[in-house]
């Protein structure tokens, strides 16, 4: 276990952080803190920091309607990635979805993130779709943990 500080955004200033570590990340689809406050309120969202230094973000979604199917998604700034904290992470996150009753896990990358695709490969997920939403130049990739 690392020294960081895991926890729920709060206030718009910790939402305004996990929206910082998104956009980074996924550059192609910015959020504005409206969207992030939404996906708030379905998702379960947690930022993290190690001292005051924001180091990434991680969003849960939750089983809907009568699926057992869970999203987890970590995100480690770059400067901040091979150092364990993906994974402590993406733990966390595999925990609160199976406490949320899922039975299946996916996630999702946006194929330029070679490193992100990399931690999800080596943490046994399998690539399920590649594919562009509307307007996008640069493929999402679905992965399922097998």
């Amino acid at each position: 276990m690392s020294d960081l500080r895991i926890q729920q955004p709060g206030d718009d200033a910790a939402l305004g952080d996990w929206r910082h570590v998104h956009n980074v990340i996924i550059p192609t689809h910015a959020l504005s803190l409206d969207e992030v406050r939404e996906r708030a309120v379905r998702n379960h969202l947690e930022v993290a920091y190690l001292g005051d230094v924001l180091v990434g973000c991680s969003t849960v979604r939750p089983p809907v309607d009568d699926t057992s199917t869970a999203t987890v998604i970590a995100r480690v700034l770059p400067p901040h990635r091979g150092r364990g904290f993906g994974e402590e992470f993406y733990a966390r996150g595999l925990d609160r979805a199976r406490r949320l009753g899922a039975k299946v896990i996916e996630t999702v990358v946006l194929s330029s993130n070679e490193d992100g695709l990399r931690f999800a490969l080596k943490q046994g997920f399998a690539e399920t779709e590649r594919y562009l939403l509307p307007g996008d130049t640069i493929p999402w990739i679905d992965l399922r943990l097998s």
